[in-house]
């Protein structure tokens, strides 16, 4: 085993994707907005570009299971890398995945099947796909393998107590102890409350991101929750956790998504050229204290501390991160999220990601795209799947195959990762194509 020479990449050779939404045209006034709506999407093709202006998604996926969704997301993949797997010695696979959400122990124990990885290495990171692509990675750069095969995946329809779950994850004692029913959103409420008021930024801000993600999420023929709805909308959606509101909650869906690495040589066999090749720069992964009480709850410092990391292996400056980027996916689970993870990736300084949002800055077309997929507001709140989901969402981007979503000229992204309630564990990856 030798570690990968020096000044080697390693680079995604291979997305693919099952799950997610299923493309109707329908007329505004039909759309169930912000509906818990999960859904299905099973098209052998990546390079999709739709035109609507509002879409709408089937309920469930109760004709897939979570193994049949992984099998399927993992032969669009490999059908994209080029790559037959039963004939790779080089090669791990990695998933993703948390046995609460799974539903059974040991869940690991259930994957090799679907993805090709019988009696081949595979190990499970229950966090963020964010992180297992970042295991595959160091997997690849230590020279242990040749190829990395990272899954992720959300089968949330099967879910029944979902915010149990997140509650089960607080502290038994200080948190739980409170009140047997106490509502996990309270902590959201809590850090949208303090972010607010430290920064001063507005509600407005929030209820604008609201507004453009899922306008983006128009053009994403994977987006689940995708409409065109004002910030007054928004505003005045009920209040789940004061000051946030429904609408400022993204809502579940189900997904499978797999990402094929690669070392810079074994990617140049596979593809023939660097031509869709897409490298990994930079990462970093960052948890701050499980201890709720003892965090600054207005900022996001395992963002920051991972974004440092990640922009020290690329070589880029802290100042100057907004000057190397083209786009940016980061976590928006909730609406002030976009707005704290911005200013702590160094996007923009302390106060100013709500002005930014509101002149148009974060557009599409704007200096600095943020979240042109819809992020997790319009295309779904994929659990451990969302960080990797975002990766796919960049490689498009990267490759120039992101049809109506495309951001023009684009040759570097930002992917950033937050595991969600109760956490503070985030993750960040940056991007970069010869394109």
């Amino acid at each position: 085993m030798d570690i990968i020479p020096k000044g080697e990449r390693i680079g995604i050779v291979g997305v693919g994707y099952a799950g997610l939404a299923d493309i109707k045209r329908v007329s505004a006034k039909d759309h169930p907005s912000n509906s818990d709506t999960i859904s299905t999407n099973t098209s052998s093709s990546i390079d999709t570009n739709i035109s609507t202006n509002v879409s709408i998604s089937t309920t469930t996926t109760p004709h897939y299971s979570y193994k049949e969704l992984m099998f399927l997301a993992a032969r669009m993949a490999y059908e994209d890398a080029d790559i037959m797997v039963r004939r790779e010695d080089r090669i791990s696979f990695i998933c993703c995945t948390e046995d609460f959400w799974e539903g059974n122990m040991i869940s690991d124990e259930y994957m090799p099947d679907q993805l090709g990885a019988v009696l081949r290495p595979l190990c499970t990171v229950a966090a963020d796909g964010l992180y297992g692509l970042i295991t595959g990675f160091m997997q690849i750069r230590s020279g242990l393998v040749d190829v990395a095969v990272v899954e992720a995946h959300s089968k949330l329809s099967d879910v029944v107590s979902r915010k149990e779950i997140v509650r089960f994850a607080l502290d038994p004692v200080y948190i739980r102890g409170i009140h047997p029913d106490i509502d996990p959103y309270f902590i959201a409420g809590l850090e949208m409350n303090r972010f607010l008021y430290e920064t001063g930024n507005s509600r407005e801000s929030c209820a604008n991101v609201v507004s453009k993600n899922k306008g983006n999420a128009l053009a994403n023929p994977r987006a689940c929750y995708a409409s065109n709805v004002d910030s007054s909308a928004v505003l005045s959606s009920p209040v789940v956790a004061y000051p946030l509101t429904s609408m400022e909650v993204s809502n579940y869906a189900d997904a499978s998504i797999v990402v094929v690495l690669a070392s810079e040589h074994k990617a140049r066999m596979l593809k023939g050229s660097t031509d869709g090749i897409v490298w990994i720069d930079g990462v970093g992964l960052c948890s701050d204290t499980p201890w709720i009480h003892d965090r600054n709850l207005a900022d996001a410092t395992y963002a920051s501390l991972a974004a440092e990391m990640a922009y020290r292996m690329a070589g880029i400056e802290i100042d100057g991160v907004n000057k190397y980027i083209d786009l940016a996916e980061i976590d928006d689970t909730f609406s002030y999220k976009e707005l704290q993870h911005m200013e702590a990736l160094r996007l923009c300084r302390k106060g100013e990601a709500g002005i930014l949002v509101k002149e148009g800055f974060t557009a599409k077309d704007g200096d600095m795209p943020v979240n042109p997929s819809g992020g997790s507001l319009g295309v779904g709140y994929l659990v451990e799947a969302t960080g990797i989901h975002r990766v796919l969402e960049a490689t498009l981007q990267l490759r120039g195959s992101a049809g109506g979503m495309q951001v023009q000229g684009a040759r570097r992204a930002l992917v950033q990762s937050w595991r969600g309630l109760p956490t503070a564990s985030g993750a960040v990856v940056l991007l970069s194509s010869n394109q």
